[in-house]
């Protein structure tokens, strides 16, 4: 990779040095400016106002533009005296957390490529540090004409810099969030989740750039004199009336296109949620209210019938009892007038 930029990397007393090259690129594709009528080529031409007359590359400097308009001549070699120690240095100035670093604050990303044999030992000694520490390296540094912020961290066996922007560089969301104020319910929040949950993750390796692949083959198919693919139409999305129902359609939509059986009305209690009441089962637990009595008075009967043939039998051995009763009675009469006759043939 060719170096955009050669300095080094002062680490305290260490010096360190690198090269700096890109460490992303651009597959952008890019388009030329043409004359709608004849195609041919629209063309930029560098002409001075004051000679009226264009221009080479080799005479064209740099200049800042005073208030009252002045132009003020800034050459090259100016840009070199300046008493900057960051000129042709990284200079390290803080060791962060990672997580100190606010997203919104990255720029633009570089390699740093060890300068020579010599940068190999104090190289891997910075690498080996970061790694450690777990910490990133705030840095310092000039390039393309002014002082920049960089955050130096460890990729691989390499070390990369991240551009960042000053501080007062990153504007403030004042009015970005709504004005009103907006409740959101426990259920809505359920169904998000699910929708995040069922989405899951992606390994950002399998994403690609499909609105490049389509303008390619809308220029494959212009150059062979074939009519431009069209893409389908699209259904108009209407206007979202219902949150709950578009959360439960992004979730059913969600889970048909990972193959998996959308159950409709059906959404998973997460860990941590409150999650949506179940709905009632009506028919199941109705059924089941009108069978209970109907086993209680089946067992009432049951337990009549079982009881009819214990009463029938108190009363036989009632009846049993009573005609004992009166045998024994009838004896004793009889014991009782055999006596009195007795006594009296004794008299």
């Amino acid at each position: 990779m060719r170096s955009i930029w050669n300095g080094a990397i002062s680490f305290g007393l260490v010096s360190i040095p690198i090269k700096l090259v890109n460490a992303t690129e651009s597959h952008s594709i890019s388009f030329r400016q043409i004359h709608t009528e004849d195609g041919g080529r629209i063309r930029y031409r560098k002409v001075c106002e004051l000679e009226e007359r264009e221009v080479t590359q080799s005479e064209i400097g740099k200049g800042y533009e005073d208030a009252d308009g002045t132009i003020i001549p800034i050459t090259d070699e100016d840009l070199a005296r300046l008493p900057l120690p960051t000129a042709r240095t990284i200079e390290i100035v803080a060791f962060v957390p990672g997580d100190r670093i606010d997203p919104l604050q990255m720029d633009a990303a570089y390699y740093l490529a060890a300068g020579g044999a010599p940068a190999a030992k104090p190289y891997t000694l910075l690498r080996e540090a970061l790694k450690r520490s777990n910490k990133v390296a705030i840095a310092k540094f000039a390039l393309r004409g002014r002082e920049r912020l960089g955050m130096l961290r460890v990729v691989g066996d390499a070390i990369a810099m991240h551009g960042l922007l000053w501080p007062d560089e990153v504007r403030a969301p004042e009015g970005v969030a709504p004005d009103a104020g907006v409740t959101v319910r426990d259920k809505e929040l359920d169904l998000a989740d699910a929708l995040m949950d069922t989405l899951g993750e992606v390994d950002l390796a399998d994403l690609h750039d499909e609105y490049r692949e389509a303008v390619e083959e809308v220029i494959a198919a212009k150059a062979a004199g074939e009519a431009p693919p069209e893409a389908p139409e699209r259904a108009e999305g209407g206007k979202v009336l219902d949150l709950m129902a578009a959360l439960e359609n992004s979730v059913r939509a969600a889970k048909e296109s990972r193959g998996e059986e959308a159950e409709s009305g059906e959404v998973r209690r997460l860990p941590g949620g409150t999650g949506r009441a179940a709905p009632k089962e009506t028919g199941g637990k109705k059924s089941t209210a009108k069978k209970a009595p109907a086993k209680k008075t089946a067992a009432a009967r049951k337990s009549t019938a079982t009881k009819k043939p214990a009463a029938g039998k108190s009363t036989a051995k009632k009846a049993a009892a009573s005609k004992s009763g009166q045998a024994k009675k009838q004896t004793q009469k009889k014991s009782t007038a055999k006596k009195a006759a007795s006594r009296k043939r004794s008299a």
